[in-house]
């Protein structure tokens, strides 16, 4: 890593890549793990709460659970709203010549910088990665290519690195492979610290020996199995080029979790579908989203505050806020709305794909540590418009805490009053009535999911010849399941980090699995 010269102001602060509040000393530790333990104890005390409400308080429990029923069906219609919204700007996006929309810029001097961090991922999901890459319609000799592996994972991914190089390297106009180092001292070993290594490797051997300047260089920092679509940089590059100010913001495609969506189970294609969807809701609320798994940034606005934390999990979303915090929160993430496919989570079985889910939920979940890193800088960094942090931190509050709790108090607190509100209350007409409020609201809100089936078949690639045609139907229907993978893979996960942080019991980085039967395919239109 370079000397701190190069750094901003604010991100030259010794706390400034604080990960835990075991890094701090005195006041600021305590008030970091206060941080720390509020999300959890929030979560708790609600969830808690609302039994003994409905032990003691029955009446007022019951009467708090149709109003939240009532605002759970506005919330889905406001969702689905901005879901279908942004399923026609994708359509759209994908039907745009974004190579003929660039041309009348001067962007010949931009370099893009791909970075592809890998463990031990096999290496046909390493090459359909780069495969996708070469047939990018770019000019791919102003594409440098860092395959980033981990030491740790040994002799044969260092084997699979060179391989590729072997196979790719002449295609794109740099190709480097960097090998982070196990056991760096104030390191977690994860995404993060082998993108930072990868990113100063790429700085210290390509950019700067060949004269190639931060500010003309985009980095795309890409999860190992990540297919781009062959507009992808030009359609970055458009984004980059009309921004209001592009050295001061990130560029993030919509996640489409379809690579191996026909050899993935219904469970796991509702729940890849799933955060894409939540992706693509966000898209049109861009003043509300922070960079997620694969997305772009020019080289120098990384470089500014050091490349990527290497001491905490969600690095991908911590990047986001390390730059606005950075900059006195003068910067933005645009929404692309243009696609990437990456792998649903399976497993070898099924059990075994319960499982990964399970804990990739769990860890993406645990990027409630934001919450915590955000509103500690926001008390620090008083040139950030007040009234802008307190509606970060408001808005960051409420998301995490109603991803724990609001399927939980749908799913089973709405029988709560009826099991604990004792004899006066089960002898109300408001006791008979409560659980048919209830269920009719939620059908009224299941209405939602059909929305999400039908734009869920127009993201599914063409169907491979060995496949039935039924799976369609099964694809239309497996919706039904979202109550409960509301339950057991985001509300449980979440509850499950939420609580390892409020105890200090703090989590590493888990590196999904990658299990695929078939080549990748890609949607040819939406």
């Amino acid at each position: 890593m370079a000397k701190n010269q190069h750094l901003l102001p604010y991100a030259a602060r010794p706390d400034f890549r604080v990960g835990r509040a075991e890094e701090l000393t005195g006041r600021d530790r305590r008030l970091y793990r206060f941080l720390e333990i509020l999300p959890g104890a929030a979560s708790w005390f609600s969830l808690v709460g609302m039994v003994l409400a409905s032990i003691y308080a029955p009446f007022f429990a019951a009467y708090f659970i149709i109003a939240f029923a009532v605002f759970w069906v506005l919330k889905t219609a406001f969702l689905s709203y901005h879901l279908r919204h942004n399923w026609k700007r994708l359509k759209h996006h994908m039907t745009i010549d974004w190579k003929v929309m660039i041309e009348r810029f001067e962007c010949g001097h931009l370099y893009q910088l791909i970075i592809l961090p890998f463990y031990n991922e096999p290496e046909e999901v390493i090459d359909a990665s780069l495969k996708a890459l070469s047939e990018v319609n770019y000019d791919r000799k102003s594409m440098i290519i860092v395959l980033a592996r981990e030491e740790r994972a040994g002799e044969a991914s260092r084997l699979v690195a060179e391989n590729m190089k072997a196979k790719w390297a002449a295609t794109f106009g740099g190709f480097h492979v960097s090998s982070h180092p196990a056991d760096i001292p104030g390191e977690i070993a994860g995404k993060g610290s082998n993108a930072t290594w990868a990113a100063e490797e790429a700085r210290k051997h390509i950019l700067d020996p060949h004269g190639i300047r931060y500010n003309h260089t985009l980095v795309s920092i890409f999860d190992i199995d990540t297919v781009v679509y062959p507009e992808y940089f030009n359609c970055l590059v458009w984004h980059f080029m009309t921004a209001p100010r592009p050295l001061k913001s990130s560029f993030q495609p919509v996640p489409i979790f379809n690579n191996n969506m026909w050899e993935a189970s219904a469970l796991a294609r509702v729940v890849a579908m799933s955060s894409t969807f939540w992706e693509m809701v966000q898209q049109e609320r861009p003043e509300r989203m922070a960079t997620f798994s694969s997305h772009s940034v020019s080289f120098q606005a990384l470089y500014e505050v050091g490349y990527w934390q290497t001491n905490m999990v969600s690095e991908d979303s911590r990047i986001y806020w390390n730059l606005l915090i950075a900059n006195n929160g003068e910067y933005d993430v645009i929404p692309l709305s243009y696609p990437v496919s990456m792998d649903a989570n399976v497993g070898k079985t099924f059990f075994g794909t319960i499982k990964n889910i399970y804990k990739q939920h769990r860890r993406w979940t645990y990027g409630v540590e934001n919450f915590v890193y955000v509103v500690y800088h926001f008390t620090k960094n008083k040139t950030i418009p007040r009234g802008r942090r307190i509606r970060i931190a408001l808005q960051q509050a409420e998301g995490y805490w109603s991803m724990v709790t609001n399927p939980i108090m749908l799913i089973i607190l709405g029988w709560a009053p009826i099991f604990f509100g004792g004899r006066v209350f089960h002898e109300t007409v408001l006791s008979y009535n409560l659980p048919i409020v209830v269920r009719d609201l939620l059908i009224v809100a299941m209405f939602g999911l059909v929305i999400s089936s039908i734009i869920s078949l127009t993201l599914i690639p063409e169907r491979p010849g060995n496949k039935s045609r039924f799976l369609y139907v099964v694809m239309a229907l497996q919706w039904v399941l979202v109550p409960v993978t509301m339950v057991i893979f985001s509300a449980i996960p979440g509850l499950d980090a939420q609580t390892r942080l409020m105890l200090g019991k703090y989590m590493g980085f888990w590196v999904t699995p990658k299990h695929r039967d078939g080549p990748v395919q890609i949607l040819e239109k939406v």
